[in-house]
């Protein structure tokens, strides 16, 4: 006789960088890259999460390390179907026999096409039923704002892949607008600016680490610098340059300033009598690359209203698609159900 498994509810943050899942009753139980390497030729999954991550741009023969979601929404349908399969099973081990019940966030302003592939994915994993919910939506529920009441509150949530800046109010989304323009653009900006200033080419990886250790918005304080290895461009052969934190700054600036362009673009859609409780109240920042150095204090001197990072800035949303979750009943007028 089978046992009796009780259905999971599982909240997924389903990132260009990285997958976060929220259990019921546990809270957050995986946080791993969203990363596959697959074989080229066979089209077999190879390995997921952590450990294809580690063979990013260290790959040989056929095998091929690859992120299936690009810009925050589905660039490879099978590798992204496969990759949420693998969470899904790491998560529920024993208790697979009973097909989940599945929230997945979304970046807001995806086309219906984009909507149903993250569907057709988490189905196509085995989850029982999908629900989707927007990124800004769920932010705002995983930083505790009052969003449910007659207030204007803003949340700006900047993930790897895009940036969604919204108004809520009364439990719905008033104003928004998103750009591509996140924490992989001001990567691809430090590796270009490297190629033309220093003839280097750098990984990835070797930008994210860049960005980590002497990136800011906003140049203040001593210049720090790091040691940055790569490949000659001209001559191709292994090197090393100094690069200071007022270039990495100066290289990061034109994405910085879309990201700026695609707030103000929300306040200026703002209702007056919601602007006036954004004055008094601010903005709030979620997402990984919402803790680059002082790029609260950009945001607050390019729109003149006061910012801050949300406490846990990298697991306010995925807490938010758990708790819309666990109060589907209440949260269904704005979620897509499949």
């Amino acid at each position: 006789m089978l046992p009796f498994f009780k259905t999971k509810r599982l909240g997924i943050d389903l990132g260009t960088a990285s997958c976060l899942v929220w259990s019921s009753g546990e809270g957050v139980v995986l946080n791993e890259p969203s990363v596959v390497a697959v074989d080229s030729i066979s089209g077999k999954v190879m390995a997921v999460g952590s450990q294809a991550a580690e063979m990013l741009g260290r790959t040989v023969g056929n095998l091929v390390a690859q992120r299936p979601l690009r810009d925050g929404v589905v660039a490879d349908f099978l590798v992204a179907e496969s990759m949420l399969a693998y969470f899904l099973d790491k998560v529920l081990g024993s208790s697979r026999l009973a097909r989940p019940e599945v929230m997945v966030c979304i970046p807001w302003g995806i086309t219906q096409v984009e909507r149903r592939a993250v569907l057709e994915a988490a189905l196509s994993a085995g989850a029982k039923a999908a629900y989707l919910i927007e990124h800004p939506l769920s932010a705002a529920i995983g930083a505790k704002l009052p969003i449910e009441a007659s207030v204007g509150n803003m949340i700006v949530d900047i993930g790897a892949g895009q940036v969604g800046a919204a108004v809520i109010s009364l439990g719905g989304i008033v104003a928004a607008a998103s750009t591509k323009s996140g924490g992989d653009r001001l990567d691809e900006a430090i590796m270009t600016y490297v190629r033309r200033s220093h003839n280097l080419l750098i990984s990835e990886r070797m930008a994210q680490e860049i960005k980590i250790k002497i990136g800011s918005a906003v140049t203040t304080g001593p210049r720090k610098s790091i040691d940055v290895k790569g490949r000659d461009a001209i001559l191709g052969m292994p090197k090393t340059v100094t690069v200071n934190s007022e270039e990495v700054a100066a290289a990061m600036a034109p994405v910085l300033v879309q990201i700026i362009n695609c707030i103000k673009s929300v306040l200026e859609k703002t209702p007056p009598e919601l602007s006036s409780d954004i004055i008094d109240r601010g903005i709030v920042m979620t997402g990984g690359t919402s803790q680059l150095r002082n790029l609260d204090r950009l945001i607050s001197t390019a729109t003149g209203l006061s910012c801050h990072v949300a406490e846990d800035p990298v697991s306010c949303v995925v807490y938010g698609t758990g708790t819309a979750l666990e109060n589907i009943e209440h949260w269904k007028k704005v979620v897509s159900v499949r």
